[in-house]
């Protein structure tokens, strides 16, 4: 009889443990179905009914990419039992370098010891200069002229050179035709440079059809991501030795990298031009149809994988079963010979690469980088998690509720759009889903303690 006992009470706590894993699971599934229900109904009653269309999902989807990739990370932190507050302003500083090492041709640049836009700058001042000297300062001013249209001319002919190489690898014939015209633009500069008489006033336009060396793009895209893998380690690195409370280090840390992306900006946004920006990048987030795949931008395919890929090492790594482990009771962890420190310099870490990637999703959607455009951000990015079921207490948290969470509250503005309803309204009803969330994962927390 006592050896019954125990296998009468197993079923139950099974199907208990079960049930309360899909509660978990299909309970923000089922927010988000029941908030795509309310609009459509509402808009085809109220407004014109294009909530409803294929192209408005895919526009929600597309708004949804920031906010998601950076809540994958967040995701990590808070299963950890942390919380991440300079997420927003990190995000922003990743797009800020990202943009700054594309307006500075930072691949030309290590080469060549300056850039065209900086060696044009320099001719420019010379030029001025010399325009408003005294006669005894001339003769100077007249070298210091030559010198710098003989630097930039060298930059020029490096950069016909490279232009030249890529017309003849272009692979397909638009391709090709876009690389002949840079060519055709950088010899065009080359003459005018030759004439003794050129005089550059007209910057903006001698900048234009000028594009960057080839390894510029990729080589500040890795700028931007290693910004924030270094963000989340040193997030990482104060939260496990200073013991100080991860709300407190990040709140600091959100206003070191505001300071950060405006002092390497100059306090300005930090805005490429336009021949400066590769198709790729720009194609992550644009809606037109030579940039989509299987009817959504690549950036919503780029979001799904790195979903999968977390979903995969936070269910079945070693490093996932840890983080879990810390977040559930980080004493008991410690006592099992987890590495407490390590574990949370990696999380913070891993969150950082996300936090890069959104930057470069961002910058693909603004094309500028902007030190302030992350203020506030990192409330959504918390939200997204929180809402999809994540207990801000630690232990708990998926990857598919954090993509459910950030999907509820990109619905949510477009869907205040079409009625349309004010920001204030949609931070309103915003405001009104957290708290909600929030009071449930308390209420379950209190059963769980109880039981």
């Amino acid at each position: 009889m006592n050896d019954q006992q125990p296998l009468e009470n197993v079923a139950p706590n099974r199907g208990t443990r079960a049930w309360r894993f899909a509660a978990a699971m299909l309970g923000p599934i089922l927010a988000l179905l029941c908030v795509i229900a309310f609009f459509a109904v509402a808009d085809a009653v109220f407004a014109d009914g294009t909530f409803w269309t294929f192209r408005n999902m895919r526009t929600v989807s597309v708004q949804t990419c920031v906010v998601a990739v950076a809540a994958l990370g967040m995701t990590m932190v808070i299963v950890s039992g942390g919380i991440d507050l300079s997420a927003g302003t990190a995000l922003a500083l990743c797009a800020t370098v990202l943009a700054l090492g594309l307006r500075e041709d930072v691949a030309f640049y290590c080469w060549q010891g300056d850039n065209f836009a900086g060696a044009s700058q320099k001719l420019a001042d010379a030029q001025d200069q010399l325009a408003d000297a005294a006669s005894s300062e001339r003769d100077t001013l007249i070298n210091i002229v030559a010198q710098r249209r003989e630097a930039l001319l060298q930059i020029v002919a490096a950069k016909i050179e490279t232009a030249r190489r890529a017309a003849e690898k272009a692979a397909s014939p638009a391709l090709k035709k876009r690389r002949q015209a840079e060519l055709q633009a950088l010899e065009k500069k080359q003459v005018q440079l030759n004439d003794a008489n050129f005089h550059l006033d007209d910057n903006r336009r001698w900048l234009s059809g000028v594009a960057n060396a080839p390894a510029t793009a990729p080589l500040a895209l890795l700028l931007g991501l290693l910004t924030g893998v270094l963000t989340g380690v040193i997030n990482g690195l104060l939260v496990s030795s200073l013991r100080v409370a991860p709300f407190i280090i990040t709140l600091g840390a959100m206003t070191i990298y505001l300071g950060l992306g405006n002092l390497i900006s100059g306090n300005v946004p930090v805005q490429p031009a336009l021949d400066q920006i590769p198709h790729w990048l720009a194609d992550i987030t644009r809606n037109s149809p030579d940039a989509l795949w299987l009817g959504f931008p690549y950036g919503v395919w780029l979001l799904l994988v790195l979903a999968v890929g977390l979903a995969v090492v936070m269910k079945y790594s070693v490093f996932g079963r840890h983080v879990f482990a810390i977040g559930s009771n980080e004493a008991t962890a410690r006592l099992c010979g987890i590495k407490i420190s390590r574990v949370k310099i990696g999380v913070y870490g891993l969150s950082g690469l996300f936090l890069g990637v959104a930057g470069a999703y961002q910058f693909s959607r603004l094309s500028v980088g902007n030190p302030t455009s992350g203020l506030g951000l990192e409330l959504r990015v918390i939200a997204a998690v929180v809402i999809g079921g994540a207990s801000l207490n630690g232990g708990r948290g998926s990857v598919l509720g954090t993509l459910t969470g950030a999907a509820i509250m990109a619905v949510i503005a477009s869907g205040c759009t079409q009625l349309g309803l004010e920001n204030p309204i949609q931070d309103i009803i915003l405001g009104g889903i957290i708290i909600s969330a929030v009071t449930v994962d308390q209420i379950r927390q209190r059963r769980q303690e109880a039981s």
